[in-house]
C-alpha cells in the first residue's frame, strides 16, 4: 500500500466516531449531535441515555504503546472536553444529569472498548 492510498488519519477517526456512535445506537443511546466544537474543545458525540446526557470521546490506536487509546485521554484532553460540555450545557437552559465515556479500539478489530463514567465535570 502506497502512502498515497492510505486513509488520513482524518478518515480513520471519522470512520471510529462513526462507528462509536453504532456501537452506542445498539446499546440504546440516542447520538444527538457530532463533532461539536467550540474555540475551548470538541465533542466526538453527545448521546442520550435515559435522562442522562453524555459527552463521548472516541479514540483509536492502531497499537497499545504509552498506554493505548483510554490513556491518550490524558488530564488535559479530559478539561478541553469539560469546557466543551460547559459550553454545550450552557445552551440548554436546565442542566440535565450528565457523564463523559470513552469508547477506544486498541489495534484490533472488534467492539471497542467502553469506559462508562470516565469522568466527571471537574475532571476526575
Amino acid at each position: 500500500m502506497t502512502a498515497a492510498s492510505r486513509p488520513s488519519a482524518r478518515d480513520i477517526g471519522l470512520a471510529a466516531e462513526e462507528a462509536a456512535a453504532r456501537f452506542l445506537e445498539s446499546r440504546g443511546l440516542a447520538i444527538l449531535a457530532r463533532n461539536y466544537r467550540t474555540r475551548l474543545g470538541e465533542i466526538d458525540l453527545v448521546a442520550r441515555d435515559g435522562a442522562t446526557l453524555v459527552f463521548v470521546e472516541v479514540r483509536k490506536r492502531s497499537w497499545r504503546a504509552f498506554g493505548g487509546a483510554a490513556a491518550s485521554v490524558d488530564a488535559r484532553k479530559q478539561s478541553r472536553l469539560v469546557a466543551a460540555a460547559r459550553h454545550y450545557l450552557a445552551r440548554l437552559g436546565a442542566e440535565p444529569a450528565c457523564r463523559f465515556d470513552v469508547v477506544t479500539w486498541d489495534g484490533h478489530p472488534g467492539p471497542p472498548g467502553w469506559i462508562r463514567g470516565a469522568f466527571d465535570l471537574t475532571g476526575r
